[in-house]
C-alpha cells in the first residue's frame, strides 16, 4: 500500500513557509486581489494572517490552491 502523502506537493510545508513564499512572489496587494480575504487587504502581516488562516479552513484551502497554481506556473506546467 502506498503512502497517501507521497504525491502531496504540500507535504512537509508549513503554512508559514507557503504564506511567506506567496507574499515574496505576489506581494500583499496582489494576494488581496487574487484572494478576497480581509487579512490580506486590511493591515496585512504574516502573524495576523497565519492566525486567521489556521482558524479558517476555507481561507487556508484558497491559499493552498493559489500556492499550487503558483508552483505549476513557475514550473511551466500550468495553463497560465
Amino acid at each position: 500500500m502506498s503512502s497517501p502523502q507521497r504525491n502531496n506537493p504540500l507535504h512537509g510545508l508549513t503554512l508559514e513557509k507557503i504564506l511567506n513564499e506567496l507574499v515574496a512572489r505576489h506581494g500583499w496587494e496582489e494576494l488581496g486581489r487574487r484572494l478576497n480575504i480581509r487579512c490580506f487587504i486590511h493591515e496585512p502581516s504574516i502573524p495576523s494572517s497565519l492566525k486567521f488562516l489556521r482558524r479558517t479552513p476555507w481561507a487556508r484551502a484558497q491559499v493552498e490552491v493559489l500556492y499550487l497554481d503558483t508552483l505549476r506556473a513557475a514550473s511551466g506546467k500550468g495553463d497560465q
